[in-house]
């Protein structure tokens, strides 16, 4: 490692300075990534300026990382400190998006460059997985050394004049060469691998075929220049699959040997074997005469086989991350993760359990019983239980027997007839809330790759969860307002029978600015409201209360001079917002109405003999817009045994209907209804709009009834 204390700066300011410093680094070091970002002088973000040891290829999804960002050189240089991550599980359990995307073996750092008060961007490094799962604090102090004598480079440049800037794509630097072969003897290497059986190639650190035997080149079915410069999975379509890709980057970023097997059409089984270092890869290329029943060839260092099932499950989780960003309400997050974890990793149960006042409760559960979870809802946190101990502890626990878990946990009694558990604590940022458990009915020994899988899963929920539990209590206190703002009964009227409905719309928040309203003005005659305020949130719910707060305070003067006041209320208020409204008054000694409206759908009115009508009344202008506006009034008569049907128009709305054929529509459901009581009638209008999984709008109703 590098001394931390040295001083002696390269000379000139420029990004080959930055170059030369972090080659040196990272020979020394042992690194064997090593990337520089800087500060994009445009906005908030870092840039990937110079990179060694990988291919574009690999790095080209984190080129431009955003300040904000879950990501270890953000954190460093957000929060200027090292952040160390030397192993999958812990980075499973602090990045799961990036365990997940990158879920290979290898260490890394990350550390701000800074000169005082100034930040300049972030150091990364990775180092083979063989690395030790803690940084000597010999090393820390030489990635404190090598950060600081970036920084210098960076504030001197600036002071020159001429600022170390990120291009568009950084500089890639080669690998150091740890010998260099003469005429003679890179002749005599070629020689060496021709005669060895099967086919060998190496390639370079851009995944690039440098050479090739021509045994090789024979068993690809391809010409040895033809493949010479190319990558393999471009000039072989075959090799173009998620699996040959998979074990390149893995054993790229981990520098440890891995291997797998694939099918060249027809029927040419071939197994590749591929050994990486700091320069490329060499890869061994043999024929498996059948995938089910291999014969592999005998190797001095044997790669380890892909394991069974990791593909199918990376894709599944790739689906389940995706089914997650869709995800609103917590139901809505149980329901996907038992859908697909299941599946994935061939558990038989899972259960997940949120904490809550000291308590773990489960939310959701699949392929246990009832009685078993009713059993296990509330247990304390201070219980000794595996779901417990994970959630205050964050470390996740994998259990291959009822043996093992019995060890960790003495009191642990079997009761759910598995045979192998992973108790996992759902963690995001930096705070529990809750836990996940797989359960599987055969014993299930967890690999290290599958563990740190699972535990970035247990992540991705966990940031799901929150979202969610956020969501339901902003959508319950947004329907509490609402609640509050809408009348919770109607007063008692001699000579009205009422009915009155409200439908939340099932999109959204659930909430809206539909509003209804029945006034006693005095012992003969009432007042009638009906509303919607244009929006489906808080404001447009508040703006509703206020609303209905203007029509009271005004109920008794004409129905078009109500109007008018709330109309100059609302055009002073200028929320931004219009509201349609129906007021209407009821005289009930001498059985008529008078109806005003701003711009809301007609009412419907249903004759004592049965025949109904659509009352087009003369329209005002939308309440909210012009202060001056005026609205006309119209008398109808309410001989006893007539009907008169208010509403929104998310009752009537619908994709591709005319809206004056559901109006009629409306109107003959209210005519064919009229042997029923009112609520009953309600209940029947409303009806469809219950069975609509997905309503864009609110619904209010009012039904008054002269009898």
């Amino acid at each position: 490692m590098p001394d931390a204390a040295s001083t002696d700066f390269p000379a000139g300011f420029g990004p080959e300075a930055l170059e030369s410093v972090l080659l040196q680094f990272a020979r020394e070091s042992g690194a064997s990534l090593s990337a520089i970002y800087l500060l994009s002088p445009d906005e908030p973000a870092l840039q990937l300026a110079v990179l060694s040891g990988i291919s574009w290829r690999i790095a080209v999804p984190w080129a431009r990382v955003t300040l904000e960002a879950a990501t270890p050189v953000a954190d460093a240089v957000r929060e200027r400190h090292l952040v160390w991550i030397g192993s999958e599980e812990e980075r499973a359990r602090r990045y799961p998006k990036l365990a997940l995307v990158l879920p290979h073996p290898f260490a890394l750092a990350a550390a701000p460059i800074t000169t005082g008060p100034t930040v300049w961007g972030g150091l990364v490094l990775h180092w083979p997985a063989s690395h030790p799962p803690t940084l000597s604090s010999h090393e820390r102090d030489a990635i404190a050394g090598v950060c600081e004598r970036l920084g210098v480079i960076m504030r001197q440049a600036a002071n020159s004049g001429h600022p170390v800037v990120p291009g568009l794509e950084p500089r890639i630097l080669p690998p150091s060469q740890t010998r260099t072969a003469g005429h003679h003897e890179a002749q005599a290497a070629v020689g060496f691998a021709e005669r060895l059986p099967d086919g060998c190639c190496a390639l370079d650190v851009d995944g690039r075929i440098t050479f090739i035997t021509t045994a090789a080149a024979d068993l690809l079915g391809v010409g040895v220049f033809d493949l010479l410069g190319a990558r393999p999975w471009e000039a072989l379509p075959w090799l173009d699959n998620h699996v040959a890709e998979d074990r390149y980057r893995s054993a790229a970023l981990s520098r440890l040997p891995t291997s797998f097997t694939t099918l060249r059409p027809p029927d040419h089984w071939l197994s590749f074997h591929l050994y990486p270092d700091a320069t490329g890869i060499s890869v061994r290329i043999v024929p498996n005469p059948s995938a089910h029943t291999p014969d592999p060839p005998r190797l001095v260092h044997p790669a380890p086989p892909v394991e069974p099932g990791r593909a199918n499950a990376l894709y599944s989780l790739t689906h389940l991350a995706v089914a997650l960003t869709e995800a609103v309400r917590v139901c809505d997050v149980v329901n996907r993760v038992a859908d697909q974890v299941l599946a994935a990793f061939g558990a038989r149960a899972l259960a997940l359990m949120t904490a809550q006042e000291g308590r773990l409760h489960i939310i959701g559960y699949r392929g246990y019983t009832a009685d078993l979870m009713d059993r296990f809802d509330a247990t304390p946190l201070t219980a000794d239980t595996p779901a417990a101990h994970v959630l205050t502890t964050g470390i996740p626990c994998f259990f291959a027997s009822f043996a093992e878990l019995k060890r960790a946990h003495p009191a642990a009694v079997l009761q759910d007839g598995m045979a192998s558990w992973a108790f996992l604590p759902l963690i995001t940022s930096g705070r529990a809330v809750g836990s996940l458990v797989l359960a599987y009915d055969q014993p299930h020994l967890f690999t290290p790759q599958e563990r740190a899988v699972l535990t970035a899963l247990a992540g991705l929920i966990a940031q799901a969860l929150d979202r969610a539990h956020l969501y339901d209590a902003k959508h319950q206190l947004a329907r509490n307002l609402q609640a509050g703002l809408l009348p919770h009964t109607l007063p008692r009227i001699p000579g009205l029978e009422v009915a009155a409905r409200y439908l939340p719309a099932s999109r959204g928040m659930g909430i809206g600015g539909d509003f209804y309203d029945l006034i006693r003005l005095d012992e003969t005659t009432a007042a009638a409201a009906i509303g919607d305020v244009q929006g489906h949130n808080v404001q447009a719910a508040t703006l509703m209360g206020q609303v209905r707060t203007a029509v009271h305070a005004t109920a008794g003067a004409a129905p078009g001079e109500v109007l008018a006041r709330t109309n100059r209320l609302l055009t002073d208020l200028d929320s931004g917002l219009f509201t349609s409204c129906t007021y209407i008054v009821l005289d009930m000694t001498h059985h008529h109405a008078c109806l005003a409206t701003a711009g809301h759908p007609p009412p419907i009115l249903r004759h004592p003999d049965g025949h109904v009508e659509v009352l087009h009344l003369q329209p005002g202008l939308l309440l909210g817009i012009d202060p001056a506006a005026e609205y006309p009034t119209t008398e109808v008569s309410l001989p006893p045994g007539t009907v008169l049907a208010l509403y929104t128009d998310g009752l009537i709305e619908a994709p591709g209907v005319d809206i004056e054929d559901a109006i009629h529509s409306l109107a003959n459901q209210l005519a064919h209804a009229d042997t029923l009581s009112m609520e009953a009638i309600a209940d029947s209008l409303v009806d469809h709009a219950r069975q609509s999984a997905f309503r864009s709008d609110d619904i209010a109703l009012l039904l008054i009834h002269s009898r």
